[in-house]
Order: structure tokens, then sequence, then C-alpha cells
């Protein structure tokens, strides 16, 4: 079970990386709240036919829910709103790039915060792996923004450095969240594969809390995207169901695997991207990119032989 969390985590950065690039196309339809619901709202859909296919066609039975299980999930959801809320509140900044630089930061805090909260550890050599992966995935964002390492260490102290490093804490508590969730139902070791039914179970709950939130949100503050929202139900659709399926790969991978290796292996996303813009779009790559892409590969590949 220890070798699964590989390829389910490749498979979930790649539906990612789709699902991202979908919602994109849908930003220019819909407002940020309004694309980052649909990923939610049409995603839930999604999560919950999975559990009833593990349900009535695998034969795996509904775990016993608790106050643990609430907390966790609650908290993951909530925390993964308020991420992806100040990344968002982060582009209406000029130096938007150095802040989402330092929101990368991410996996470290998550190794930290799931060190603490779970007690998950991590080698030497798996630590080293995701700094490397770091240093690569910062490389990337500045020079996709023409900003140098020195304004990295420059802007330490502003405003968007904070909101960053604000960001990609709550991203690894978050995805640290999750795990615990997952863990509350249940030993995912001591019964087979019951760690598919815990990770599914914990995603229609997490994601029905979030599509609870976001659609009070919208319709309080803006109501006019509902019909929006509809309206554009094709791609919604679509957004949703790859962000479903992605998330049952991430959530899947992390009841299984330390959370800190499941988001180091998922900075592939990088790579996939960086082929794309390669291959079918002719983008011109700079040595910032290919440099960041190199650590990257670097550091996955330690983390997998080594780690």
């Amino acid at each position: 079970m220890f070798e699964l969390w590989i390829p389910i985590t490749i498979a979930a950065a790649f539906l990612q990386n789709l699902r991202s690039a979908l919602q994109k196309h849908l930003k220019g339809r819909l407002s940020t709240a309004g694309a980052t619901f649909a990923r939610f709202g049409y995603g839930f859909p999604v999560a919950l036919a999975y559990c009833l296919v593990l349900m009535y066609g695998f034969g795996f039975s509904l775990p016993s829910v608790n106050a643990e299980f609430f907390a966790w999930t609650a908290l993951g959801g909530a925390t993964q709103i308020g991420a992806t809320a100040l990344l968002v509140y982060l582009f209406g900044f000029r130096n938007f790039a150095v802040g989402t630089a330092y929101s990368k930061t991410e996996t470290v805090q998550a190794a930290i915060f799931g060190a603490v909260f779970l007690g998950d550890s991590l080698t030497w050599p798996a630590i080293l792996a995701i700094l490397i992966s770091l240093v690569g995935v910062m490389a990337i964002s500045l020079a996709k923004s023409g900003n140098g390492l020195s304004n990295l260490m420059a802007a330490l102290f502003e405003r968007t450095t904070l909101i960053g490093l604000a960001s990609g804490a709550l991203f690894g508590i978050s995805a640290v969240a999750y795990r615990g969730g997952s863990h509350a139902l249940g030993d995912p070791d001591a019964a087979g594969n019951l760690f598919l039914i815990n990770a599914g179970y914990t995603l229609v709950w997490a994601t029905g809390m979030q599509t609870l939130a976001m659609l009070i949100y919208i319709r309080i503050r803006e109501p006019g995207q509902l019909t929006k929202i509809i309206k554009a139900w094709r791609v919604a659709s679509i957004v949703g169901a790859a962000g479903a399926l992605g998330s049952v790969g991430w959530f899947t991978a992390m009841t299984i695997q330390n959370v800190a290796y499941v988001r180091a292996l998922g900075q592939i996303e990088l790579v996939f991207t960086f082929i794309a813009s390669v291959m079918f779009f002719h983008e011109k790559s700079t040595r910032g990119e290919i440099f960041g892409i190199v650590l990257i590969v670097g550091g996955i590949l330690l983390l997998l032989l080594k780690g």
C-alpha cells in the first residue's frame, strides 16, 4: 500500500492541472467566487457518486463518524477556502508574484504541521528533497514574473510576503486536517482497502461543507452569480468533475501517506504545465523556469528513491 500513493498522487496532480486550466477559462465568464463555487458545487455530486460506487459497487460500509472527524474535516474545508481567498487577494498587489512564491512554502509548512499534530515523521533525504523542490517551485514563480532572488529576500517583511506565507500555512493545515479527518474514521491500515472509503467519505463531507459555505456567501454577496453559474454548466461541470476526481486522488494519497510526501510529489503538476506550454503552445522558456523544473524533478527523484 505504501507504493500505491505514488501513481495516485501523479494522477491527482494531472487532474488538478486540467481543472486549473479549465477554471481559468471559466473565470472569464464568472467572478472569482463564482468560478471557485463551480469547483465545489459541481464537484460535490461527483464525490458523492464515487462514495456510492464504493458502497454499492464494491461492498464498502460507511464508517462511523465522530466529533474528531467533523472537527478535522471542518477545519480542512475552512482553511482551504481561506487559503484560496488569500491567494486571490494577492493578485490585487503590484508585487503579488513574490507573495505567490512564498505561498509555495505550503509543503514545508505541511511537514511541520503534520509532525506537530499527527506525529508524521520525515527522513533526512525526504527533507532535503522537499527543500530542493521548494527552491525549484519558487524559482519558477519568480522567473514568470521577472523577479529575482534579491527581490524575494528584500520583500521578506512586506505585506505580500506575509499574505503569501499565511496562504501557504492555511493550505498546509488544510491538507493535514484532511488526513486527520480520514484517520479519525479508523486506521486505514487495519482493514485492507479501508483507506478508499475513509478518503471518499471525508471528501464528501468536506466538499459538501464548502459548497454550502460558498453558496451562502454568493447568495448574500453576489446573488446574480448563481444564474451565471447555472448557465455555464457545460464548462463548470467539467471543472467540478476534474476537481472532484483530483481530490479523490489527493485525499486517498494523503490517507495512506505523509502529507508532506504527497504534496512534494504533487509539484510534478508544474512539470506537466511546463511540458504543455512548450509542446502545445510553443511558449519560450526562461533559464529560471528551466532551472526550477530541473530542481523539482531532482527533488522528486530524491524523494522517491531515498525518501
